[in-house]
């Protein structure tokens, strides 16, 4: 089993309805997207959390149930559940505007967390603003400490609007570099933590901070798996994008499956990756991060035919995105 430590919101998505813009409520939040991605793949996945009793809260809760996550980590609370509106951007991209202050997502407490967690987790992934605000990022560093024997992911999934302090948000991510077997970054998280510098030059720096490998993502440009022993770069597919919400999510847990069912998701194995395992795992991850580009919603997971994704784009198409 991989458990997914992190937040579950509700994403407001940009919509037109009768000629007017509207915004459609959907489950979301990074962790909750990769622990549902993980499930729909067929590897089994708990969530830990804290969610609100709130609408919005029993909304997420019944997202994860039907989606055969395992909730026995689950802590409910009556702190409001945080509100994201997604902001659309001129190069394809999008922002998020966050609406919530002590929510339910920031109050996951040490004390709702088993001293230990029990053999059959064989791996944690931990990400996105849960490690950064309120008494969930001290629970979500204590449950890696506790956890360092076993095998560790981590996304860092930069939320500036959030956390707005840079070097802050630099000294806390570095600082828990030591814990992690996986790093998973996007190349736009790290231009902007280190503006000055080359994402490839910062992930070679990471890994030699304690990871065995990190997995930069580079959009259009797809992705780069890096160990002390190779380097490898895996191009994008192609596709129309209908909403590039959640394409991250989607590569991340297409990423933590495909080493889980290959047996590599160990800290004796994940050294071990060949050249050709890495270049599927990579190539494996691009494919479900396209398939999300290819639907609405954070979809990490989804069965869309492949023929969607595959046949070449027309002129003026884009490609998956991080």
């Amino acid at each position: 089993m991989i458990a997914v430590c992190g937040e579950a919101l509700i994403d407001f998505m940009p919509s037109t309805i009768g000629g007017e813009r509207a915004y459609m409520p959907r489950p979301g939040g990074s962790p909750c997207n990769v622990a549902v991605g993980l499930a729909r793949l067929g590897v089994p996945a708990a969530f830990i959390g804290r969610l609100s009793t709130d609408y919005f809260g029993e909304t997420l809760r019944a997202y994860l149930s039907d989606n055969d996550v395992d909730l026995r980590w689950l802590s409910r609370g009556g702190e409001p559940t945080t509100l994201a509106f997604v902001i659309s951007r001129a190069d394809g991209a999008h922002d998020f505007a966050f609406y919530g202050v002590n929510t339910a997502d920031q109050n996951l407490a040490l004390s709702d967390m088993p001293r230990a967690f029990p053999d059959d987790v064989s791996a944690l992934h931990f990400g996105s603003y849960s490690l950064m605000l309120g008494e969930s990022a001290h629970t979500c560093e204590t449950l890696m400490r506790r956890a360092r024997r076993r095998f560790i992911s981590l996304d860092p999934n930069v939320r500036p609007a959030l956390f707005p302090d840079r070097a802050a948000y630099r000294r806390r991510i570095e600082a828990l570099l030591e814990f992690a077997a996986l790093v998973k970054v996007s190349a736009e998280d790290l231009r902007w933590l280190y503006p000055n510098e080359s994402p490839s030059d910062v992930a070679y720096r990471w890994l030699g901070a304690g990871p065995a490998l990190v997995v930069l993502t580079l959009g259009a440009d797809g992705a780069i798996g890096i160990t002390p022993k190779r380097r490898i770069h895996s191009p994008a597919i192609p596709v129309s994008v209908a909403d590039a919400v959640g394409a991250g999510d989607a590569f991340t847990a297409a990423l933590l499956s495909h080493l889980y069912n290959g047996g590599y998701l160990s800290l004796a194995a994940v050294p071990t990756l060949t050249h050709h395992a890495l270049t599927t795992t990579l190539a494996h991850a691009n494919l479900h991060a396209a398939i999300a580009c290819a639907r609405h919603g954070a979809s990490a997971g989804s069965e869309t035919p492949l023929r969607v994704i595959l046949d070449k784009p027309n002129p003026g198409q884009k490609t998956a995105r991080e």
